[in-house]
């Protein structure tokens, strides 16, 4: 990246950056994606406990927000008592690179508190079968 500005080919309507952020750069939001696509973890009680300072009212509020935004679905998996699970949708699945950008971010320029002996790593070093072409 020289000096010159770097303009898209097709003129924008909205700056995407000021669109995707308008739902995933809400407080949580992220580590919820993260949650259930990275750890697996899709239910209400499990995103609570290992999500420490998310509240259950917060959290209702942003499962809501992404499913009606279309990153998430609810799978009903018992009716009574009320049993749900949430998965990522294909659009919600394709947060994930982006996820892994800040995990590879943080890793090299916040690793004094990221890691214990505060020595940066790349994703490659910490994911070792991760593919960026996934």
């Amino acid at each position: 990246m020289g000096d010159e500005p770097m303009l898209p080919t097709v003129p924008f309507k909205n700056c995407p950056i000021q669109m995707s952020l308008g739902v995933l750069g809400k407080r949580w939001t992220m580590l919820i994606l993260r949650d259930i696509g990275f750890l697996k973890v899709d239910r209400f009680n499990q995103i609570l406990r290992i999500t420490s300072g998310l509240t259950p009212r917060v959290l209702s509020l942003r499962l809501r927000e992404l499913e009606g935004n279309g990153f998430l679905e609810q799978i009903e998996l018992r009716q009574y008592p009320h049993l749900v699970r949430w998965a990522l949708t294909k659009k919600g699945e394709d947060t994930l690179p982006v996820l892994m950008s800040f995990i590879e971010f943080g890793s090299k320029w916040y690793s004094d508190v990221v890691f214990e002996d505060r020595r940066p790593r790349s994703v490659a070093e910490l994911f070792p079968g991760f593919s960026s072409s996934r």
